[in-house]
């Protein structure tokens, strides 16, 4: 191979810049040019383009996002779409693409797969719901900057005797939720994975609060439902004063943990040693912290990665 290329594609995180960097640059150690497409499959679909040259990519390890930006592309969906992909692959000289990303960027990855183009996937998500990898790109740097602001709300939560419900990301997870319960010392930890019984939370508040406990603090996924509803049963059960803290966004950005700095250097040089030694079709991961890879196919077609059990036992036990 000559020529390879790389995009990312779907919600941005932090660490993806990592990967293309390492991608890049053990490309030039091989003796292969490497491009990255802007905007990902958009971008292909525009032959919009730069070459990623160590130069290019110098300076970008310690940046959140990914400076060759991503999209969501209706077009490439379609049949005609991601047909015109791969004639502008081919037209492009390239032998092999890399795509960061999600369950929807892993689709697109193993569409290309099946029309007989040699494709890598490195999984991106910040929920970590991507299966067969322990953990996805973007899921550290996201618990740091959610810890962070949940020990600052703590603060004035113990201050003014009030509950606080933290809404963090999770549509379908509750890894994001159950994690940073566990990490902050939060009372409760609201998953998709379990339903809510309503009743015997504000049950459990009302014994802390007759035990002398007077601030409570509460991680919900933001899949479960509408925090601010939550909020107001609590207040209208026991008449606890309680906020909601929806953090969004923020949890995507800022500069990305050693860890995703790391893991993503390891998952940009691996994808390109798996299409240099002639695999393709696969999603590199990490289990045990050692690399692995698994079909596409199997990724895609796995079903939605199961939350511990353990995890979650974990945060009930602890928020006691």
């Amino acid at each position: 191979m000559k020529r390879l290329a790389i995009l990312t594609s779907g919600g941005d995180c932090s660490g993806m810049n990592a990967a293309i960097r390492a991608a890049a640059r053990t490309a030039a150690a091989n003796d292969v040019e490497m491009i990255g497409y802007r905007k990902g499959f958009a971008g292909l679909l525009k032959n919009d383009f730069l070459v990623l040259d160590t130069r290019a990519v110098s300076g970008v390890l310690q940046r959140g996002g990914t400076f060759l930006q991503s999209a969501r592309s209706q077009e490439f969906r379609t049949e005609e779409g991601r047909k015109r992909a791969l004639d502008n692959l081919l037209h492009d000289k390239v032998e092999g693409l890399i795509i960061i990303g999600g369950d929807g960027s892993l689709n697109g990855a193993l569409a290309l797969d099946r029309l007989g183009f040699p494709v890598i996937g490195i999984p991106a998500s910040i929920d970590n719901d991507i299966p067969y990898t322990d953990m996805a790109l973007g899921v550290d740097t996201a618990l740091n900057n959610i810890i962070y602001a949940v020990d600052c709300i703590k603060d004035t939560a113990s201050s003014h005797d009030r509950a606080f419900i933290v809404e963090v990301m999770g549509r379908n997870s509750g890894y994001l939720a159950s994690t940073s319960a566990i990490a902050t010392g939060a009372e409760f930890a609201i998953v998709p994975e379990v339903e809510l019984d309503l009743t015997e939370m504000c049950h459990q508040l009302r014994r802390r609060y007759e035990e002398g406990r007077t601030n409570a603090l509460i991680i919900m996924a933001e899949g479960v439902g509408h925090a601010q509803a939550i909020a107001d049963s609590i207040k209208d059960a026991i008449g606890f004063e309680t906020r909601v803290t929806v953090l969004g966004h923020y949890q995507r950005g800022g500069a990305p943990s050693v860890f995703d700095r790391l893991l993503g250097s390891r998952y940009g040089r691996r994808a390109v040693d798996l299409l240099l030694s002639g695999t393709k079709g696969v999603m590199v991961g990490l289990a045990a912290s050692s690399l692995t890879s698994t079909l596409l196919e199997m990724v895609v077609n796995g079903g939605q990665k199961k939350l511990s059990e353990d995890l979650t036992r974990m945060a009930d036990i602890l928020g006691i």
